[in-house]
């Protein structure tokens, strides 16, 4: 049988979607350590803890030893060679004599001009004065104002801030809110162990004996966050209903999740 992660309605074996709400359906696959059916993109098994995805890397790195390389092109590219045109120049081109130069003309010097230096040393005689407008700096043009419409608009537009969704986790016994990491696409909740360090470390809140170590995992598509269990000893319930191992749940605004039975380590998912 194949759970609905949506819906948690069991459809029978090679069913492609959901009978109940339509949902499509996770591909299983087999655990080569213990043979048990689990999710094929699950990373591990639910029912011994394998981890699933050094099978995939074994697969891939056989495949690329097995690879034939692409034979290189043995052909050469062929230019053609294209001849350059030029004109004829065998017949005599005419050429036109060309106008003699104008002969310069000589002006007598001006008589009563200043030397250089002496223009240099030269002051102006008092009785010239320069305008005052002269020397008043110019006044720039004030520019005109924008329209009342267009300035409203730029001042919100400078005011206002670029919100990003933040996913949350709030634990309800002691109203603690758990930022989830943006830059993560799995999220490990559990306690601190040897295997798979836990991204979310619940061994501070009380009751947090009943948590496995490596308890449960949040897979991060895009702006879609997904739960599974990944086999831990007491279960994991989402809105008080448990999750089968290898399955996974689609997260939305609101969703209950307890790690373990009785409700003891209880988590409300928080979105945008």
């Amino acid at each position: 049988m194949i759970v609905c992660p949506n819906c948690n309605h069991q459809n029978p074996d090679g069913a492609v979607q959901c009978e109940a709400c339509y949902t499509p359906l996770p591909v299983l696959a087999t655990c080569p350590s213990c043979h048990a059916s689990v999710q094929s993109d699950a990373s591990f098994c639910g029912q011994c803890g394998f981890d699933l995805r050094t099978v995939e890397t074994a697969a891939t790195l056989e495949t690329d030893a097995g690879a034939e390389p692409e034979p290189e092109a043995s052909e050469s590219i062929t230019v053609p060679e294209y001849e350059l045109t030029v004109p004829d120049m065998s017949e005599a081109v005419a050429i036109p004599d060309l106008l003699p130069p104008e002969p310069l003309i000589e002006t007598a010097p001006v008589v009563g001009l200043p030397k250089p230096a002496e223009t240099a040393n030269a002051t102006p005689p008092a009785s010239i004065s320069a305008p005052m407008e002269a020397n008043e700096p110019a006044t720039a043009t004030p520019p005109a104002p924008l329209p009342a419409a267009i300035a409203n608009a730029a001042a919100n537009l400078g005011s206002t801030q670029l919100q990003v969704n933040q996913a949350q986790l709030l634990h309800i016994q002691t109203n603690a809110a758990i930022e989830l990491p943006n830059q993560l696409t799995i999220i490990h909740l559990g306690k601190p162990n040897d295997r798979i360090p836990p991204t979310i470390d619940v061994s501070g809140f009380p009751d947090s004996e009943i948590v496995s170590r490596v308890h449960a995992s949040i897979r991060v598509e895009g702006d879609i966050y997904y739960i599974e269990d990944v086999g831990s000893s007491n279960g994991t319930y989402i809105n008080n209903m448990p999750l089968p191992p290898g399955n996974r749940h689609r997260l939305r605004a609101g969703d209950r999740i307890a790690l373990g039975k009785g409700d003891k380590v209880t988590f409300i998912f928080q979105s945008g």
